[in-house]
Formats: structure tokens, sequence, C-alpha cells
């Protein structure tokens, strides 16, 4: 019942043990761990009937110590999936529905969507994402539910082990503060003409990143154009079939197109996949044979499919790791909210630091090609990056540095030699030994035995009853 808490924090499994205090409801339900963390799943001792985003119970108060184990009224691996699969978005959630209002509509829109210009398409897109502040959660402009629900487990384990502090695996090598990837995909011929100047961009400030490319129809480019993306040293990734948005519409097409999605990331050498305009669906991913995915945003809002993974980490869906998407895209930032500064981007880049995550930034050669604003506010942005890699240690890398050194890290273990723990298995040397304690109402994170971060305690994480 640990494993999401033991895979997230590569933290001893002896420490960790957790039980579940009685039946679990048969229907899962909203319910709150602590005041601030809304969770999702199946709850001992909640009635049934419960429904909506507010006035749910708070179970933290059911939570209690017994021989070294946290005694829970749920399993916390399922609340965590619930999150992450964004298995929540039930007929109770206030933004559940497609933006774009039913499929009628929808079909038309896309329909004619090749023929409109952004111009034509933005008043649209604004009518259609209204009232998106009004939405409760996922929580604008950051999620991190999961990472709030993970820390006080820790801590309550921590606890009922008698423990000062407990250790685990840092995040990133070399004890980075965090993590930034830079992706761009490509959906119009003039994004493709761009893609060389934008590659001069990037590599000026010394930042690698990912391209996307839609393998289909119009977008289809030549084995020459492919070949100089991999030539100049940046990674080519898949990016839907034809960016139509129908390879989600239904498990029957998401079957046929995953396919053809198989055998393009065969062909283009790529062991990534990003889906058109966002639309996925966790549970399906099974089907693709890709290394990891970027299609699940952290928070939806602003998207056609609303909802959000909640999370600012990597994560396995299976055997595929997701990379979720940390961060405004540039169309939603310039084209929707109208505004060209990176005031949001640093405020969002702040958020995850503060976590310590994953900083997954989209920019679309498409949209800053013949927008000098919107260029400019890419440079700006990339030197804030590069700002924070000389100040702060940020670690950046492209997205399958990334999931090179996830799943790399996900094999690792501590072990307890002579009174010491040290890190086993291939990569260690890259890896570092970190510790998480409890001073007062702050949680301290110390990495190589130097402070890392400290911050309050979210509210909740009290001792557990017993102790």
């Amino acid at each position: 019942m640990s494993s999401s808490l033991i895979d997230h924090y590569r933290c001893p499994e002896e420490f960790v043990h957790t039980c579940i205090t009685s039946d679990l409801s048969t229907d899962s339900q909203h319910f709150y761990f602590g005041n601030d963390t809304l969770c999702y799943g199946q709850v001992a001792g909640v009635p049934e009937s419960c429904a909506g985003l507010s006035g749910f119970r708070n179970v933290f108060g059911e939570v209690s110590a017994r021989d070294s184990s946290v005694c829970l009224p749920f399993d916390p691996s399922q609340i965590v999936e619930n999150l992450r699969r964004e298995r929540y978005m039930g007929n109770d959630y206030a933004g559940r529905r497609n933006v774009l209002l039913g499929p009628m509509i929808r079909d038309i829109y896309y329909l004619l969507r090749p023929f409109m210009s952004i111009g034509v398409r933005r008043p649209l897109q604004r009518f259609a994402l209204r009232r998106w502040q009004r939405l409760p959660f996922p929580e604008w402009p950051v999620d991190t539910t999961v990472e709030r629900f993970l820390e006080r487990l820790l801590i309550l384990c921590m606890k009922a082990n008698n423990l000062d502090e407990i250790p685990f695996i840092w995040f990133w090598p070399e004890g980075a503060s965090s993590c930034a990837m830079v992706t761009h995909d490509v959906e119009t011929r003039a994004g493709l003409r761009f893609i060389p100047r934008l590659m001069d961009i990037d590599g000026s400030a010394g930042i690698p990143a990912s391209f996307q490319i839609v393998p289909q129809e119009q977008y289809a480019t030549s084995r020459a154009a492919l070949d100089m993306i991999r030539d100049r040293g940046f990674e080519l990734n898949v990016h839907d079939l034809s960016h139509d948005g129908e390879l989600f519409r239904s498990k029957e097409s998401l079957l046929r197109g995953a396919a053809l999605v198989n055998r393009y990331l065969q062909d283009f050498g790529a062991e990534g996949f990003r889906s058109a305009r966002m639309h996925r669906n966790a549970d399906w991913f099974d089907a693709f044979e890709m290394a990891y995915d970027m299609s699940i945003p952290n928070v939806a809002h602003l998207e056609p499919q609303r909802g959000g993974c909640c999370t600012v980490f990597p994560y396995f869906i299976g055997a595929v790791l997701e990379l979720p998407l940390t961060t405004i895209q540039d169309y939603s930032l310039f084209h929707i909210l109208g505004d060209y500064s990176i005031d949001l981007w640093k405020k969002q880049i702040a958020l995850i630091r503060a976590r310590h995550g994953l900083i997954s930034v989209l920019v679309h050669p498409d949209y800053v090609y013949n927008n000098p604003r919107g260029l400019s506010a890419y440079r700006e942005l990339l030197n804030h990056l590069a700002r924070l890699r000389d100040s702060d240690r940020l670690w950046i890398a492209a997205p399958g540095e990334v999931n090179r050194w996830w799943r790399e890290r996900s094999q690792l273990k501590l072990v307890l030699e002579n009174g010491h723990w040290r890190i086993a298995g291939k990569g260690d040397g890259r890896a570092r030994v970190a510790y998480l304690s409890v001073e007062g109402d702050r949680a301290v994170y110390r990495v190589d035995g130097q402070l890392r971060s400290v911050s309050p305690l979210c509210s909740g994480s009290e001792t557990p009853d017993g102790r």
C-alpha cells in the first residue's frame, strides 16, 4: 500500500509501513487529508452519499499509529494514482466538461480550425475557456497536491518509527535543486521552417530541447529535416499522428492510432510522445511503445481537456514515464491571457522549485516565428532558466535525459553500512543521500549534509493519534 511513497522518495522500506483501518467504501469519493489536500478514492467510514468539492470530511483525525505502522482510512497508492491519472474527474467535478461544450461543436471547430487564423481562433477559445479562474481544483497556477500528500505521509511514518529524520535518495543527479526541460511542438509548415532558428536561440543559451513532430498528412516533414534536428544535438519525438484531435476520441480509435504511433516512434528513432492539444487518457497508455509521455498537464484549466495530474514530478504509468507539463503553454499565455511578460512563468517556476520538481516548458515555433513580442519573451525565459542553472544548481536537461535519470533512480536503493546510509545500484555515483526532518512547524530537506530547503508544514502534519 505504500509503493507510491517508496517509489517517489526511494526511502528505506523498513520505515514505511501503512495499514487500512477498516473496510473501504464501494465507491470512490472526495475527502480531505489535512485542511489543504483534496483526495479522491475509496475511504473507510465516509458516507457514500457525499458529493461535490466542498464540505468534505477531513479524515486526518482518523489516522493512528500502531506497532511502527501508520493506520489510514484509505489506500495511499490508490489516492496518488487517482490524482496522477485524473480519475477524480467524476460527474461532481466542476470542470469536467470539454471546454468546447459538446462533440458536434468540437467536431465543427476542429474541421474548420486549419483554415482559421489565430485572430479568428483566439476569441472563440477565450469564450470557451471563460470562467476558468473559478475552477477550484487543481490549484492554479501550480498544483502540488501529490507532493503535499506524500510528504505528510512520510512525516507520519517517520514519527510512527520515532525517527528524528528519514533518509531518501534525492530527486535529481548531483544534488541539483530542481530540473527543467524545454520542449517544442511543431504544428505547421511555418513552424517546421523556423526550427533551425529556434535551435540557434536554444543553443545560444546552452539549453537542450526536444522537438515533437507530427508525422502524417500536411505536417509530414522530410527525412533530411528530421536528421538535421538530431545532428545538431536536439531530441526528436512524435507529436500525435495528424494533429486532428482524433487519437483519444475512443478506445477503438486509440488502439488503431497507437499501432501507427508505435511505427513512427521506431521510424523516428524516438523515445517520447506528446498528443495533440494535450488530449489524453492515462489508462490507455499501455497501447504505446514509448518510453515517456508528455501529454498530461499539471493544471489543465486552459487546455481543451480539463483536469491535471496534480504533481510536479515524473511518475510511472505502467512502463511509461510521464513527464508532466508543469508551466503554461506559450499559446495560452500570449493569445488566451494576452500576457507577453514572463511573470506567470517565473511564478510557476518559483512554486515548482519550492518543491524541487520538474519545470517543463512548451513553446511552439509556430507561435513565435512571426511574433516579435513572443520571441522576446521566450528569450527572456531562457535567460531566466540559465541564471537559475548558474545560481541555484538547476539541472536543465532534454526529456530523454530526464527519462533516463528517473528510470535509473527508480532502481537505486539505500543501504545502511557501518552506521551510514549509502546508495547502491547503477548510477549511484550521480545520486545523493538526502534527509527529511521536522523542526518546529517546518519541514527541512538536507542533501549531502547541506540545507536544501525549509518550508512550513502543510496543515495536518501533526503526530498521529496514539503517539
